[in-house]
């Protein structure tokens, strides 16, 4: 089964345009690289002013684990969990603007911990070139609404 972007949708709480990936180029238990072109299209949701800012490199980020904790679950979960980004930290921008680049974005994301419900991620936004745009940290809490221990009441 190709880990493409129908694949992504149906496993991340995102839906239509808001699914930014297209597909996942490689994963471990660790890490996760996916690409994505959809900082191309000029109905991309993230878009402000016709513009799309290099800050909107973090949701591509976050999606990434959404899509890495899917692939751990390995079928053990019936629908996408919801969740939000709880921080984001040392983030290096080394562009000012996505929708200026030319050609394909990967996003890759490594788990550096974790448990069911929290994860701590490092991640980075590469041109399609290899280009370094984004890098930064950001943790991630599941099933926020469903208190300290993730079980729903």
């Amino acid at each position: 089964m190709p880990l493409d972007r129908d694949w992504i949708a149906q496993r991340i709480p995102h839906a239509g345009a808001m699914c930014l990936l297209d597909r996942v180029l490689a994963w471990d238990s660790d890490r996760l690289r996916c690409l994505a072109t959809s900082h191309l299209r000029p109905d991309n949701p993230l878009r402000s002013g016709g513009c799309l800012s290099a800050v909107c490199g973090i949701e591509y980020a976050a999606q990434a684990t959404a899509v890495h904790g899917a692939l751990r679950a390995d079928g053990r979960e019936e629908a996408p969990r919801s969740g939000f980004l709880v921080s984001v930290r040392n983030v290096e921008f080394k562009v000012r603007r996505l929708d200026t680049l030319d050609g394909d974005l990967v996003v890759e994301a490594e788990r550096l911990t974790g448990d069911g419900n929290d994860a701590l991620y490092r991640f980075r936004l590469l041109a399609a070139d290899g280009r370094e745009l984004l890098t930064g940290r950001l943790a991630m809490r599941l099933d926020a609404e469903a208190g300290e221990g993730g079980a729903k009441p």
